[in-house]
């Protein structure tokens, strides 16, 4: 009996030590529970708090409204619309191929924009979003909506989409937008603004589109959206709104501009129309044109095709990239630069037999015109070449150079388009830079007889030659020619005007300029393009010019036995009213051939309009309704 009392107080004593262990054991759990509680909860708050939010808050950036692009009347030449469009993020997507086979019942999707999207997602990133289809009409926004759970990694997204109501018209000016590449990705990185431009998928590729890129785009916004596992968004926690980008009012006026694309309907050319005085670019023609729309969101192989192997070249912009020998067009600054720099008197006049010798050589009149004695002011009027041959070695190359370089010639004029030609502008340091042979860096006289007629090593721009143009009719004030006139801040709804300011004044002598003024009415009263200009309700000056685009090499130029592509350039400048000048222009017939007969008459068309005494009274009517903010 004793033996059994040890036994069972031997047990009881392990029972106690048992519960003792377990319980300690179950504290020591429990406060490393309570530590781990403590430890996650309370020190490292802070970071799962917020790896919780990244993987419950979506951040989604709210790209801006472009700003819209106008004409000087409130014309508007760019703007946007709402886009449904269906994106695709890869990562998110097991089986592409089994997604856009379930997907193509509910939402039509063509065999050019399936290849479109698997370009697309060769080029992008595994999670980046790429779009599959755009321009969704409401219907199939809403049946894709219904049907939206079925296809996780598809979201349906509104965008501004980009759009050009004018088409063709004015497309070398507004340029076009386009995808952002990845070129365009470095730059943004390192100019700091890609930051600006998350959520944004096209940019500013050409013309205006592309110079006030900055200004048209605004300021990128963000919205902090709740979503579930499956990345759905649940409610809209926090936003900050976009700011749209400023709108721009342009010099253009897109009548004007559609008057003058009709003149070179079925031809080359391009046509520069600027207010003297003012700067301002009314009409900026290039020709032929194509269509901006193409390239919104990505121009299809066949347009591209079409655009990039036409002999026409539609996507050049002419009077900002192309040069050309600008003919007798040059003449009235070669003759007030002779009379500057003193060389010859406006009343002396020289034999014109029809040619020019020099060192053995006979520069020859355009035609096999002989004029007999002749002055600066009949020089001007009928165009004697003969007469010019003679002025390019009395001026000198050097001279002459320096003194039409204040008018523009060879120079970058500073126009808000991208891209802009210097083209040349001779002058003996200019050849030595240019040639390597000690034999060709070399200026002969015979080289400054071609300069002083707009021929040989002279090679401007349109815009050269109608700024140039602008700034005779202004006396010398030169402003650099701008289209961008207002940028309107989209905030406050202020306007504000673009500054115009002479950059230089040239110090020309009146009388000077007189001799040539008056000699460019002339031509255009009794001269070379006297029929073009017959009857007109304004006095205009100007002067024709026809520039050879190949040597004869002595030979009679016969146009009907030339290929057309090889006649000679038909130019024109001119501005008006004479008096009160209120646009002056330049202008090229490619391959046209005499600047009376083609050119001249497009410039009639041209002024006409603008100085249509019923257009003018309109556009005071509607300049004083803006001012009194009616």
């Amino acid at each position: 009996m004793f033996e059994y009392k040890r036994t069972t107080l031997h047990q009881k004593r392990r029972i106690l030590l048992r519960i003792w262990v377990a319980g300690i054991f179950a504290l020591a759990c429990f406060l490393g529970l309570v530590g781990r509680l403590w430890y996650l909860q309370v020190e490292r708050y802070e970071g799962f708090a917020a790896r919780a939010d990244q993987n419950r808050i979506a951040v989604v950036p709210v790209p801006p409204r472009r700003g819209e692009i106008l004409d000087r009347n409130g014309v508007v030449l760019a703007r946007n619309y709402r886009d449904y469009t269906l994106e695709v993020v890869p990562a998110n997507v097991k089986d592409m191929d089994a997604l856009l086979e379930e997907l193509s019942p509910i939402v039509y999707i063509s065999a050019y924009q399936r290849r479109r999207f698997e370009q697309a997602l060769n080029q992008s990133g595994r999670y980046a979003s790429v779009i599959l289809r755009n321009n969704l009409s409401d219907i199939e926004a809403s049946w894709f909506a219904a049907h939206a759970y079925k296809f996780p990694g598809v979201e349906l997204k509104a965008r501004w989409v980009r759009e050009y109501p004018q088409g063709t018209s004015a497309a070398h000016v507004l340029g076009f937008v386009g995808r952002i590449s990845e070129a365009d990705m470095n730059r943004l990185e390192e100019s700091g603004d890609l930051g600006n431009y998350r959520g944004t998928s096209t940019i500013g590729k050409k013309g205006i589109e592309k110079t006030w890129e900055q200004t048209l785009h605004g300021k990128t916004g963000v919205e902090e959206v709740e979503v579930t596992a499956s990345g759905r968004p649940v409610r809209t926690l926090q936003r900050t709104d976009p700011v749209p980008g400023s709108d721009l009012r342009l010099s253009l006026d897109i009548g004007l501009q559609k008057i003058a694309e009709a003149q070179f309907e079925g031809k080359r050319g391009a046509l520069v129309a600027i207010e003297p005085g003012t700067g301002e670019v009314l009409a900026f023609v290039s020709a032929p044109s194509f269509d901006p729309n193409l390239f919104v969101d990505g121009i299809d192989v066949d347009s591209w095709r079409e655009l990039n192997e036409s002999p026409d070249y539609p996507l050049i912009n002419r009077p900002l990239y192309s040069t050309y020998p600008i003919g007798s067009t040059y003449k009235p600054f070669v003759a007030l630069a002779a009379l500057e720099l003193g060389v010859r008197s406006a009343s002396l006049r020289i034999a014109d037999p029809g040619y020019y010798e020099l060192g053995g050589q006979k520069f020859r009149n355009a035609g096999g015109a002989a004029y007999g004695s002749t002055d600066m002011h009949r020089a001007i009027v009928v165009s004697s070449d003969t007469y010019f041959y003679s002025l390019g070695p009395e001026i000198g190359v050097d001279a002459l150079h320096d003194f039409s370089k204040q008018f523009g010639f060879g120079q970058l004029t500073g126009i808000d388009l991208d891209g802009e030609k210097r083209g040349v502008l001779p002058s003996t340091d200019w050849k030595r830079r240019n040639y390597r042979k000690p034999e060709q860096q070399r200026w002969y006289a015979g080289e400054s007889v071609s300069v002083a007629v707009g021929q040989g090593y002279n090679a401007f721009t349109l815009l050269q030659l109608a700024q140039a143009t602008a700034v005779l009719a202004d006396g010398g004030r030169y402003i650099e020619p701008h289209l961008v006139s207002k940028i309107r801040n989209p905030e406050t709804g202020k306007a504000v005007s673009t500054p115009i300011e002479p950059s230089h004044v040239i110090d020309l002598k009146p009388e000077n300029l007189k001799v040539v003024r008056d000699a460019m009415v002339d031509v255009l009263k009794s001269g070379t393009a006297r029929r073009a200009f017959a009857g007109t309700s304004y006095q205009a000056a100007g002067k024709t010019g026809t520039a050879q685009v190949f040597s004869l090499r002595g030979a009679k130029y016969n146009a009907a036995e030339i290929d057309e592509r090889l006649r000679d350039h038909a130019l024109f400048m001119a501005y008006a009213p004479v008096e009160n000048p209120r646009i002056a222009l330049a202008l090229i017939v490619e391959n046209g051939g005499w600047g009376s007969t083609e050119a001249a008459p497009i410039a009639r068309t041209v002024f006409d309009y603008w100085l249509d005494p019923e257009r003018v009274a309109e556009r005071e009517r509607l300049i004083a309704r803006v001012k009194d903010g009616s």
